[in-house]
């Protein structure tokens, strides 16, 4: 079967389990890990932070970040496609008792006139707006990337109105592999990042925030809180060094995969459209009269798993166990299902 479900589906490889089963470790609650502390430090100097805090899922690092840089009764302004509100089980509400400011838009990508436009003036009666959060990519708008122009004046506006300004960079390997700005672009623009790595990076398990010293300190006491307090750890975080060293510049290979399948579906007599495709994901919309469920269930008799994103729209998404001959064949079937 060919599994285009998600790029969380990737295995690791013999050099990635080889770099685990070799990893030096220790106790990383005793911040006594080298292989977590190397991972941790690696990944904050990418991207021009002080430190970093390797946590278990994408989920608890933007919680945690939202919990470190929000108290009760603040707000949030988010796209109304972004995963911490729509994938994330409210917990931005249970954990932190904020709420969301929703920004509705196409393509997943809000600007500074409309964050500005949002902010709440100070009345007893509405939350304090704290927070800004963007994803880049963008999973439910298709995989889209922000431009760096509009991150730079997102930056510039939360701290000119004391906002702080949170990415989910889950995928933000796959936005850099377009080559439209490099990760020291992005210095000095955030004051929280998260990064996954076990998306397109190949890892099997974790997740990196990455901020100040000062910030990271609260994460850390925030994250034992949340039990991702972990112990010899180095194990995984072993995979995840290996895949930022050897597998953040290969995701140009999905990217390109996808824009492939989208020309294959262009070709189906049952796809109304494909959402523009910029990285490693692919959304299309078959037409009405055909019913979603049975349109995946031929798919997958024919050796390819998709999944449904409801309103007879469908995501593929490419990752690095899919090869050559994979996408032959699932071009092939793209265009007669």
């Amino acid at each position: 079967m060919i599994d285009f479900r998600s790029d969380t589906v990737t295995k690791p490889s013999k050099q990635m389990l080889d770099a685990m089963m070799n990893a030096v470790v220790g106790d990383d609650v005793f911040n006594e890990d080298p292989t977590v502390k190397e991972l941790q430090d690696h990944t904050a100097k990418l991207f021009g932070m002080e430190a970093g805090l390797f946590c278990p899922s994408g989920t608890m690092c933007n919680q945690i970040a939202i919990k470190a840089h929000t108290q009760p009764l603040d707000e949030i302004i988010c796209d109304g496609y972004s995963h911490i509100y729509n994938y994330e089980n409210g917990m931005w509400a249970m954990a932190s008792g904020v709420s969301l400011r929703l920004i509705n838009t196409d393509d997943g990508i809000i600007n500074a006139q409309q964050v500005e436009a949002q902010i709440q003036p100070d009345h007893d009666w509405l939350p304090e707006t704290s927070m800004v959060v963007i994803e880049n990519t963008c999973n439910r708008a298709g995989g889209t990337v922000y431009p760096l122009k509009t991150m730079q004046a997102l930056s510039e506006s939360c701290k000119a109105n004391k906002l702080k300004f949170h990415l989910d960079g889950a995928r933000v390997f796959n936005a850099l592999a377009t080559g439209k700005y490099e990760a020291k672009d992005l210095h000095g623009l955030f004051d929280s990042i998260s990064i996954c790595l076990s998306k397109g990076l190949g890892a099997p398990i974790g997740s990196v925030l990455i901020g100040s010293n000062a910030f990271i300190k609260k994460a850390r006491k925030l994250r034992k809180a949340f039990g991702g307090g972990m112990r010899q750890v180095g194990l995984i975080a072993a995979a995840g060094l290996y895949a930022i060293k050897n597998n953040a510049n290969r995701v140009v290979i999905d990217n390109e995969n996808a824009l492939k399948l989208g020309a294959a579906l262009t070709q189906s007599n049952s796809v109304e459209y494909v959402r523009p495709i910029e990285t490693n994901i692919v959304i299309y919309k078959i037409k009405d009269s055909l019913d979603d469920a049975d349109y995946i269930e031929q798919l997958k008799q024919k050796g390819i798993i998709a999944i449904s994103f409801g309103g007879n729209m469908v995501r593929l998404v490419t990752h690095l166990n899919i090869d050559d001959a994979m996408m032959e064949k699932a071009m092939d079937v793209l265009k007669i299902v």
